[in-house]
């Protein structure tokens, strides 16, 4: 195999390939990056059995056959190598040669025979988004899935697909993420969980061009997506997700209007007195005109006033800084409304359009004099 490319274009399809590289293995093959020239195209591809990514890159093959490469010292080698053409040589015994300028390195590969190849997806079902959209609906849904394996639904987002609308679902346990896409066609009912660690991938590889689309296939077991000259194909996770709208309320007591910017920067500047691995709550206290914020630590005590257009009962309500600051970060609008029912209901932050609702638990306290 013999195939001469920029070192720009291998750095970035190496780079892309490298996301489904798994950090432990013990099946060394699945640690390389297989480059692939069978056909008249450069191919790499990573797969590490639940998420696989495959992308073309601009070069001339010289002559055709694959090899696969340890994917850390590729990658390491592309990134220093000089700003010029690249080489890469191997022969039968998979010795690899890869040269630029006047650097060269000889590294031992693996035959491409041995390596698992994505698997088979028919492309039929699908739907189509701008790069944009997709990378913008992963930002604000992502930061509530769970980080923990005891429950494997909450690793993943729920995408639910009804008519002209797409709804993506995330959720930890403490709160819920919702943002409604509005599609370009009609598309028939279905459900599926897709991993979080599949869509934290996809939105960095993604350009976020509102011009270039994302068709997303679905199968059975898999989902399929491709944009520019990239496929990435990842398990779903199987089961029943949880059954939000049991959980979702339009009732309230009260429901506060406010300047988001001013709220988030509030409670931003209320974590500086929390030190990390503390649960202290914010406590929120919303009379007519203001919202009075306070936090009481270890190392001090704050509070601040905001002012507000409410309405209904006036109210006392804890919350973990934290969750209150993620939700706002991922909201573009300049005021939000806040619906609230009782110290120990959930609160929503949701827009009129229904385009975004993001729920949080409060959580105890004591009062802070």
């Amino acid at each position: 195999m013999k195939l001469i490319c920029s070192k720009a274009n291998l750095l970035n399809g190496v780079q892309i390939v490298s996301k489904a590289v798994p950090n432990k293995t013990t099946m060394s093959i699945l640690e390389c990056i297989l480059i692939d020239v069978t056909e008249n195209e450069i191919k790499l591809i990573a797969n590490d059995m639940e998420l696989g990514i495959e992308t073309i890159i601009e070069g001339n093959i010289i002559e055709k056959g694959q090899i696969a490469l340890d994917a850390k010292i590729l990658l390491d080698i592309v990134r220093k190598l000089p700003d010029n053409q690249v080489t890469i040589e191997t022969d039968k015994s998979y010795k690899t040669n890869i040269t630029c300028e006047k650097a060269k390195f000889n590294i031992i590969g693996k035959s491409g025979e041995d390596f698992s190849y994505l698997p088979s997806i028919e492309r039929l079902d699908s739907i189509v988004l701008s790069q944009f959209t997709l990378k913008e609906v992963v930002r604000q849904t992502i930061f509530s899935i769970s980080d923990n394996d005891n429950n494997k639904l909450m690793t993943g987002e729920l995408f639910d697909i009804n008519g002209d609308t797409l709804k993506v679902v995330s959720l930890d346990g403490h709160r819920i993420s919702i943002r409604n896409i509005n599609l370009r066609g009609n598309y028939s009912s279905r459900k599926v969980v897709v991993p979080g660690k599949t869509l934290n991938e996809i939105s960095k590889i993604l350009s976020g061009d509102t011009d270039k689309s994302v068709h997303i296939f679905f199968t059975g077991k898999h989902i399929l997506f491709e944009f520019d000259k990239t496929v990435v194909v990842s398990r779903l996770i199987e089961g029943e997700y949880f059954r939000i709208d049991q959980m979702l309320s339009s009732d309230y007591e009260t429901k506060v209007t406010i300047n988001k910017k001013e709220l988030l920067e509030c409670i931003d500047r209320a974590t500086l007195l929390v030190k990390e691995g503390d649960k202290k709550p914010i406590i929120i206290n919303i009379t007519d005109e203001i919202m009075e914020l306070k936090i009481n630590s270890t190392v001090g005590s704050m509070n601040e006033e905001i002012d507000i257009v409410k309405q209904g009962k006036d109210l006392m309500i804890g919350f973990n800084p934290k969750f209150m600051i993620d939700a706002l970060r991922v909201i573009d609008d300049e005021q939000i409304d806040i619906y609230l029912v009782n110290p120990k209901a959930p609160c929503f932050i949701r827009d009129p359009a229904g385009k975004y609702i993001y729920l949080v638990l409060p959580v105890n306290f004591t009062t802070v004099n």
